[in-house]
Order: structure tokens, then C-alpha cells, then sequence
């Protein structure tokens, strides 16, 4: 068996092009919708990702205001910045990239944007009206494995999805999102015994830990579908994503890296944008 590739790419293109009418009738007097991206880092990582929401929002027609406070800025300085960004009438969307200098709080600082501007559904007020099922932005990489699936046909209704992760970016919302779509949902971390066993007994398993290769064959039962969520740089300047190359040659289905839920998270974040909650 040779796992069935499930790209995102595509399905990415799809959402910008959509983003790109609608911002081209939306925009006054010329001006485009404003994505503005708040950074307080010298990660690599993090700027692999801001670039790539950059790129993503230049094809698209969304300006991309990239706020870098620099990696020594504050609590206070960053709290500022975003108050000031959700009283801008110009602004659309906010983002806070992570990770933030030590001593900052991200649900502290996302409380700073407004929920109407939150578009990667930091503020906890976002991730408490998820889970009420009200009206709100998902975090874009949690929405982003569940669109990419829809893409693919892959129907999780009654299936059993294996979430390694519990993060409130990924693994918290993305269970929310399954369990709206009738998939029961076992969120395991790093204090879950026997991971392996109970990863190897799901349909679905999304590996959204942060560590290259941690995911392995062991981990995967024959015919599973795999989703890899991981960005971890490589020596190389390249990217490795949490599950091990090894389990292509066991599971159904699997997400490439680059190249799977990446370019849909960014294609999301102008989405929202653009089109506000549920849009």
C-alpha cells in the first residue's frame, strides 16, 4: 500500500481566487483589505510563516501589514500595537504570531483584538463562542485540516480522528470542528499512555505536536488517513512535518509537508478577512 497523497495546494488556490473577487468589489477608492500580522520574534519558523501569508495575500489582493515589534518589545508594547490595529478602521484582520518574548501571555495579548478582527480565533472570547457554537473565527489551522478533508472527499462522520496536540491554535478548536461534524474525537498528548495504541485504532490521525517524525507507522492502523499539521525547520532551511516518511507505505491517505494544511491555513486567514466569520 502506498498512501494516497492529499495535497492542499489546489484547494488553496481555490479559496484565493475566490478572496480576490471578493476583495476587488469590496475595496474604496483603490484600497485593498488590510490583513495586518503583529510579530514579536527572530523565530525562524514564525517568519517562514508570516512570509508565506505575505506571499499569499499579494495574489490575492489583500494588503499584508506586517507589524514587527521586534523580539526584545514588551507586554505592554504588543497590547498597544493591538489596540490600536482593532480601532483601525483601514485593518480587516489581525494576527499575533507566536511565539511572543518572555513574559508575554498569548490569551492574555489576543484579548487585545477584537473578536469582529480576530481571524485566527486567538482572543478566548473566539474559542468560547466556538465551542457554544456561536458565530466565529476558527483558529485558520484547525479549520484548515477539516476543509482540506472536505477537499478530498474524506467524510469524518462517525469516524473515529485521533488528535495528537491539545494547543488552543490547533488541537482544542480542530476537536470542536470535528465533533460538529459527528466524528468521535480522542485528543491525546504528551502525557497520553500508550499513545501508539490508541493512535493505531483511529480512522483519522492528525499529528499537530510539533516534533519532526513523531508520528510513526506504529502509530497509524492499516488504511488510516493522516494529516500533518508539523512545520519543523530543517538544517537544510526546509521543512519536516511531524509524521515519520515511513507511514506512507501503511496509511490510506497522507498530507504532504510542505504542500498540505500550510497554503490552506494562509488561503483561510484571507478568507476570513474578507469575508468575516462564516464566510
Amino acid at each position: 500500500m502506498t498512501a494516497r497523497p492529499l495535497p492542499g495546494t489546489d484547494c488553496a488556490a481555490g479559496i484565493r481566487a475566490r478572496v480576490a473577487d471578493r476583495a476587488g468589489r469590496i475595496g474604496t477608492d483603490g484600497r485593498r483589505p488590510v490583513l495586518a500580522v503583529v510579530t514579536a520574534t527572530d523565530d525562524a519558523a514564525a517568519a517562514w510563516y508570516v512570509r508565506s501569508i505575505a506571499s499569499a495575500a499579494e495574489t490575492a489582493g489583500v494588503d499584508c501589514r506586517v507589524v514587527d515589534l521586534g523580539a526584545q518589545a514588551s507586554p505592554g508594547e504588543i497590547g498597544a500595537c493591538l489596540q490600536d490595529l482593532s480601532a483601525d478602521r483601514d485593518v480587516r484582520g489581525i494576527v499575533l504570531q507566536t511565539p511572543l518574548p518572555a513574559g508575554a501571555e498569548p490569551a492574555v495579548l489576543a484579548g487585545a483584538i477584537v473578536p469582529d478582527k480576530d481571524v485566527d480565533g486567538a482572543n478566548p472570547l473566539s474559542l468560547g463562542y466556538l465551542a457554544a457554537g456561536r458565530r466565529a473565527f476558527a483558529p485558520a489551522t484547525a479549520e484548515a485540516v477539516v476543509t482540506l478533508l472536505d477537499q478530498h472527499d474524506v467524510d469524518v462522520a462517525g469516524c473515529h480522528v485521533v488528535v495528537v496536540g491539545r494547543s488552543t491554535v490547533v488541537g482544542k478548536p480542530l476537536a470542536q470542528l470535528l465533533l460538529d461534524r459527528d466524528a468521535t474525537v480522542s485528543l491525546c498528548h504528551s502525557g497520553t499512555r500508550d499513545l501508539a495504541a490508541i493512535a493505531s485504532s483511529a480512522d483519522i490521525v492528525v499529528a499537530a505536536v510539533g516534533h519532526a517524525h513523531l508520528i510513526t507507522a506504529e502509530h497509524v492502523g492499516p488504511g488510516a488517513t493522516v494529516v500533518d499539521v508539523g512545520t519543523n525547520p530543517t538544517d537544510d532551511g526546509g521543512l519536516a512535518g511531524d509524521v515519520d516518511p515511513a507511514v506512507v507505505g501503511k496509511a490510506a491517505a497522507l498530507t504532504p509537508v510542505p504542500g498540505g494544511v500550510g497554503p490552506v491555513t494562509t488561503a483561510l486567514l484571507l478568507q476570513h478577512t474578507v469575508f468575516g466569520p462564516g464566510g
